[in-house]
């Protein structure tokens, strides 16, 4: 009896998670046409087709899905299995910044778990300047923040965020009156962007909600509470964003990662960690 590509089978939970083959090349660090092959010859072992793939989407079929949940448990197996004479496990603190978690922080999570089993992940959220007083004083090894000014210039620049003003599905602007905002609390570089793009335009506004975090502003912003500055990766399903011609269009910022990691191990998962929120 012939075994299964524990690699093609990891490539199988990646496509099902991030619906997108392009990503999933990134996060296993090879090509689309790569993924590809490897799917083709799962299926063909299988003696199903696991993934319907349009120009538009990726999806699951039927038998993919029945396939979804023995896929993770043999390559979680087969992660076990490697691990008993592998490398000692490695710890990884890492910083990232509240502003890019969101609801999508569970799937960025699996990505990551279904990969790795060796590593030991100490995930820290705050904002920018917590996180880069943590990484300088040794307690991160890598921090993922985002560049608001020229005062920093070490670390690689990862990719840029987009950012938008986001509210629920029915929520209006109230004509002439002040923007209902919801906001994190001073000091905070979102907070500050906010209020700075809608005091260029004259555009009055007015603060209703106070939370900490895209999660917490997020879920404010679906409540219908009032009007949220969001990155584009971490806005939550339940909202939508608001025409930009009725508020201040947004500046787009740097994501960067700062990294004292060393040992090609250690890099490889930060890498996979970094791309999956890059995907996200």
């Amino acid at each position: 009896m012939r075994s299964l590509d524990l690699e093609a089978v990891e490539a199988f939970l990646l496509v099902a998670e991030l619906q997108s083959f392009t990503r999933v090349a990134g996060v296993m660090s090879t090509t689309q046409a790569a993924i590809s092959l490897r799917l083709r010859r799962l299926e063909d072992m299988l003696g199903h087709r696991l993934v319907e793939r349009t120009p538009r989407r990726v999806r699951l079929t039927a038998a993919g899905e029945r396939f979804l949940e023995p896929a993770r448990a043999y390559v979680a197996a087969g992660r076990r299995a490697l691990d008993v004479f592998g490398k000692e496990p490695t710890r990884l603190a890492i910083g990232v910044t509240h502003h890019l978690i969101g609801a999508d922080l569970p799937r960025i999570l699996r990505v990551v778990s279904e990969r790795e089993t060796s590593v030991t992940l100490h995930l820290r959220t705050a904002g920018t300047r917590t996180l880069l007083e943590l990484y300088d004083s040794g307690e991160l090894d890598a921090i993922v923040v985002l560049r608001h000014d020229d005062i920093r210039r070490d670390g690689e620049t990862l990719f840029q965020e987009n950012f938008n003003w986001y509210c629920s599905v029915d929520f209006s602007l109230p004509p002439d009156a002040p923007v209902p905002l919801v906001l994190q609390p001073e000091p905070c570089n979102l907070r500050a962007m906010a209020l700075r793009s809608l005091e260029s335009e004259n555009i009055a506004w007015r603060e209703v909600f106070v939370g900490t975090g895209a999660t917490a502003v997020g879920a404010a912003a679906e409540a219908g509470i009032g009007v949220a500055l969001l990155a584009q990766s971490a806005a939550p399903a339940g909202v939508r964003e608001i025409n930009g011609t009725l508020l201040p269009e947004l500046p787009t910022l740097d994501v960067v990662m700062i990294s004292a990691v060393t040992g090609d191990h250690a890099n490889a998962v930060l890498r996979r960690i970094t791309r999956a929120f890059q995907s996200s």
